[in-house]
Order: structure tokens, then C-alpha cells, then sequence
């Protein structure tokens, strides 16, 4: 018998040391598995604060976005109002006319200057390259001289706000010439 009692406590010690083993491997898969949620937790956090950060920034940067888009119709009013009297009846006008078309003049300066405080710029078009992304061809009239797809004309001033487009410019482009459309038509065919 005292056999038996020797051998029941030493089963019973292998029995607790394979379940503090057991319990020791449950709780650093859980340790692990925790400290896997926490980080992914952390980066989260973190996300939402750059992407908050960055909804902050274009709410303040783009928040006169509408309002810039109502100012540019009258901008154009401007523009057409100075186009209707070409410099030649300017010079010949009275001096009470060409008082209110120079205040016309300085009215639209200002009102460009003040847009561009707020970040709305004109597109450049100065360098006569078409971009789909900041010009919009409305009409392809024949160009002498002129690259195809090149600018010929500026219709309608186009303008942006920041980094995004507000409106495209209007732009007519430079077709191929008669010659230069034969070829082409004969390589496609």
C-alpha cells in the first residue's frame, strides 16, 4: 500500500506540471493575441487622426470652394463688360467713360487679386499645351503653323483652388492641316 500512496503523489505532480505548462502556453497565446489587438487598435487611432487632420485641412482649404464659383461669374462679367469696348473706342470715349471702364478695369483687378488670396489661380495657358486635366476643347479650327492639339484660343478662363481644378479653362485647339489630315487618314486606313 504505501506503494500506492508514493505513486499517486508523484502522478498528481506530472498531472499540475503539464497543466501549469498548459495554463503558461494559454496565457502567452493570449498575452500575444492581445498585444496584437492593442497594436492594431493603436493604428487605428492613429489613422483616424491623420485622416481627421487631413478632412480639417481641405474643409479650411476648400471651404469657399462654392463661393469662388459664384465670384468667377462675375469675374467673367467683368471680362466681357471690358471686352465689349475695344481700345480704339476707349481712347476716342469721353472722360466720364473712360472714368467708369477704368473703374470696371480696377473693379475686376481687385476682385482676381482677392481670389487669389483665398488660393483661386488662373490656369496658365500661356505655354499653348493642351491638358485634358486642366482644359476643356470645345471646337478644333484650323491653325497654320500651329501643332495639332495645341491651344489656339482661351474662351472662357479656367481656374483652381489650391491643388484641385474649380473650373476648366475653355479652350478651342489647333486642328491638323489639310496635308497633315491626308497623312494621318492614310496611315489609319
Amino acid at each position: 500500500m504505501a506503494e500506492d500512496e508514493n505513486t499517486a503523489p508523484n502522478g498528481e505532480a506530472n498531472d499540475n506540471a503539464t497543466d501549469q505548462h498548459g495554463e503558461i502556453a494559454r496565457l502567452k497565446e493570449e498575452v500575444a493575441e492581445l498585444k496584437d489587438r492593442m497594436l492594431r487598435a493603436l493604428a487605428d487611432t492613429e489613422n483616424t487622426r491623420r485622416r481627421a487632420e487631413r478632412d480639417r485641412l481641405d474643409a479650411s482649404q476648400y471651404a469657399i470652394t462654392r463661393f469662388a464659383r459664384d465670384m468667377l461669374m462675375i469675374a467673367d462679367n467683368f471680362g466681357r463688360a471690358l471686352a465689349a469696348c475695344p481700345p480704339q473706342l476707349r481712347e476716342a470715349a469721353d472722360p466720364q467713360v473712360k472714368a467708369v471702364i477704368d473703374g470696371v478695369e480696377a473693379t475686376e483687378r481687385q476682385l482676381l487679386s482677392t481670389l487669389e488670396s483665398y488660393g483661386v489661380k488662373q490656369i496658365d495657358t500661356s505655354d499653348g499645351k493642351f491638358d485634358p486635366n486642366l482644359h476643356q476643347a470645345i471646337a478644333e479650327v484650323p491653325a497654320p503653323g500651329k501643332p495639332k492639339g495645341s491651344i489656339v484660343d482661351v474662351v472662357q478662363t479656367g481656374y483652381r483652388i489650391g491643388d484641385r481644378l474649380l473650373r476648366p479653362a475653355m479652350v478651342t485647339v489647333a486642328r491638323a492641316d489639310g496635308a497633315e489630315q491626308a497623312k494621318s487618314d492614310a496611315n489609319a486606313g
